[in-house]
């Protein structure tokens, strides 16, 4: 059984939804959630779908080698920021190379880097006047949203939509695909 490790920071739709997936299935299973955020909605996500959810404070994640530790211990086969915020220490890119991936909602390379997340990247697209948007999922490596890009969907900007309706189409995109292309990444290794 292939195992995952989820880090986020906010709601956790995208966590809750890998969750479900693997539920279902029998050659992986999500292992564990991860927040920087101790009031994050995640994990009260984790504790009704019953996987173990833990929040860390910033020394434990870049002081110390406390996660990495918590790392070290589950061994995943993948590690998926979704909707995490901090960068991802290159000690912990290191330990599991090739194994950390990303969700980002918009077409990389644009609208990423320090800064471009949720709201913010649909705002930038809707004032950018963008025809398409749509989500990336990416390695992760030292830099923001710059890893190899595995995966790319797109939808339509229309004129009159807004920051809110661009967010409502990357969360459809984000929904049908995170999970089937890290099954298929899984069935890779």
């Amino acid at each position: 059984m292939k195992r995952i490790v989820i880090f986020a920071s906010g709601s956790g739709t995208n966590a809750e939804n890998l969750i479900r997936f693997f539920q279902e299935r029998d050659d992986a299973t999500v292992s564990a959630v991860l927040t920087n955020n101790p009031h994050a909605k995640v994990l009260d996500r984790c504790k009704k779908l019953k996987v173990s959810g833990l929040s860390f404070n910033r020394t434990a994640f870049t002081g110390t080698h406390d996660v990495l530790n918590i790392l070290k211990s589950i061994q995943p086969d993948l590690i998926v920021l979704a909707g995490f915020l901090w960068k991802f220490p290159e000690t912990m890119l290191n330990e599991f190379p090739n194994k950390v991936i990303n969700i980002h909602p918009a077409l990389l390379p644009k609208y990423g880097g320090k800064g471009m997340y949720g709201k913010y990247v649909h705002e930038a697209v809707v004032a950018n006047k963008e025809a398409e948007t749509g989500i990336t999922i990416h390695y992760v490596n030292e830099h923001y949203d710059e890893g190899a890009i595995i995966f790319q969907a797109k939808c339509s900007v229309n004129t009159s939509d807004t920051a809110e309706d661009v967010a409502a189409k990357i969360h459809e995109l984000e929904m049908e695909h995170f999970p089937k292309v890290m099954a298929k990444l899984l069935g890779e290794q």
